[in-house]
């Protein structure tokens, strides 16, 4: 006989915190708070409502919803039920949401009214979609989520969630390519919680702030980081510069994890002040390359530990971390205890430290699967010498002599140009120190000599005289090497970006080819 005992999941979590601290705030929006209690109450009760409806283990559940508590009770109530959770953008097109909920073969769906109204028309088509629930449905159609919750049994579902379940798929951002769904089981995710929340310092009086659409995977992993250490997350509807700073200050915001645009608005805001954020104590930034002019003047001006992450919803990360931060400018740091990295060159053999080449990782919570793509999935996978698996991350990396990772760029966003390699990244950080610039994505346009050339899209900053284009690229060419001289500047109101702040260069290279052939 032996003590034996399981490591407990996320939904387990909930249970637990709303049995030790059921009056600690747990979630808070603009309107509204659930304490732990709260919480877990809410959620055994959709998860018991969605059992009332013959949805159980396995079976996947989208959630359509701008954000506020109840996502967040919907999306543990989804996890307790031993279903799988599809938390899908709002900012993709109605039709884009059926194919996904589609592809997933969600059996049902909550919704928030606005988000219910603009997709219902597509909803007949979905087959093995039964049952519509709607927060603030009452004139709009569908099941009213408040009223049908309310009539749930708040007490524990009872279902036993194996560690190998699936609980998400989260569709990619589709940067380069069309959105895939990526399939995590209970114990990897949590496991990256884990790890998340020791890299980001959380601990048990930690408030975090999310501004970011909880279908993001940085959203998620604010969320969760609070789960783990029985913290608070304050939830904001939508990123506004200067509620983020007023929330902050009223609820005396610990952490928070945004992507870079978002640390430079705010730094921009006539609002912002030291004082402001005096009660940050770690932030992490990722998404998108923290350029060293702006990570600069994030550290002198947020006064706390500034971590820069790489990482992958598939499943792996990196961190900098400002004690090891000196001297190495540019570089997103190294794996996060249980993960590992290679280099590979284009013939797939791995390379030394020093060298640049298509990072492959492995990692403690990757995921199990593309959903339904067996190709993508085997296309991801590299196999090393002694038979290891490896995911290929379609990202350029250097590895300096001492192991820290730089990300140079994305395989796919490189641009052939006369037979040399150019990367697009290694521009947009010389043009984003230009005191006229407020973001800069490089593309790859088609040259009859020299097969591709470099494009720049240049968003103005405000308040600064702007250069006209031609200066501007001057300017540029003045600074970049002989190769890499750009053939033009063309200035935009802003950049397409998917919810984790990455700019959507697909987007622009088709937008672009459209207007000049």
């Amino acid at each position: 006989m032996h003590f034996d005992i399981k490591a407990p999941l996320l939904p387990e979590l909930v249970a637990l915190h709303g049995r030790w601290y059921p009056d600690k705030p747990a979630v808070i929006d603009e309107s509204s708070s659930l304490s732990w209690g709260e919480l877990d109450q809410r959620s055994n009760a959709v998860a018991n409502g969605l059992a009332g409806l013959g949805i159980g283990r396995g079976d996947a559940v989208a959630i359509i919803m701008g954000n506020c508590v109840e996502y967040v009770e919907v999306l543990y109530g989804i996890f307790k039920a031993g279903a799988v959770a599809v938390p899908l953008n709002l900012s993709v097109s109605a039709e884009g949401l059926a194919a996904m909920m589609e592809d997933a073969g969600a059996r049902a769906a909550f919704f928030t009214a606005a988000e219910f109204e603009r997709i219902a028309s597509k909803l007949a088509g979905l087959g093995q979609l039964n049952t519509s629930l709607v927060l603030g449905g009452e004139n709009v159609g569908g099941i009213d989520y408040q009223g049908w919750r309310q009539q749930q049994d708040g007490s524990a579902p009872g279902v036993e969630i194996g560690e190998d379940d699936p609980c998400n798929i989260i569709y990619s951002s589709g940067t380069t390519g069309i959105p895939k769904g990526i399939k995590h089981v209970h114990r990897r995710r949590a496991q990256s919680m884990y790890e998340l929340a020791l890299a980001h310092r959380y601990h048990y009086g930690a408030i975090s702030i999310c501004p970011i659409g909880l279908y993001s995977n940085i959203a998620w992993a604010s969320l969760f980081c609070s789960l783990i250490v029985g913290g608070t997350c304050v939830i904001q509807s939508r990123f506004d510069v200067d509620s983020w700073i007023k929330t902050v200050q009223h609820y005396g915001v610990t952490h928070t994890m945004m992507v870079p645009l978002q640390f430079q608005r705010i730094l921009e805001s006539p609002n912002f002040s030291p004082q402001a954020v005096a009660s940050l104590q770690a932030i992490i930034s990722g998404g998108s390359p923290l350029y060293e002019q702006l990570k600069q003047q994030v550290t002198d001006q947020f006064g706390c530990a500034v971590i820069e992450l790489y990482g992958l919803t598939e499943g792996f990360m990196t961190t900098l971390q400002p004690e090891e931060a000196e001297g190495r400018p540019g570089s997103v740091g190294k794996p996060v205890r249980g993960h590992d990295y290679i280099i590979l060159d284009d013939e797939d053999q791995p390379l030394p430290w020093g060298s640049t080449g298509e990072i492959c990782v492995r990692s403690v919570h990757w995921m199990v699967e593309y959903h339904n793509r067996p190709d993508a999935t085997r296309d991801t996978m590299y196999l090393d010498s002694e038979g290891r698996q490896w995911l290929r991350t379609g990202d350029i990396g250097r590895v300096d002599e001492e192991g820290y990772l730089y990300i140079v760029d994305r395989k796919k966003d490189m641009i052939l140009s006369g037979g040399q390699n150019i990367y697009p990244a290694d521009i947009e950080a010389v043009m984003i120190e230009h005191p006229a610039v407020s973001e800069v994505a490089v593309i790859a346009v088609a040259d009859p000599t020299w097969g591709e050339t470099p494009v720049a899209l240049v968003v103005p900053r405000a308040g600064e005289p702007t250069p006209s284009e031609e200066e501007l690229t001057a300017w540029t060419n003045e600074r970049v090497g002989r190769r890499q001289k750009i053939r033009t500047t063309v200035y935009r109101d802003d950049l397409p970006r998917n919810p984790n702040g990455k700019i959507l260069k697909r987007e622009l290279r088709s937008e672009y080819e459209s207007k000049n052939g």
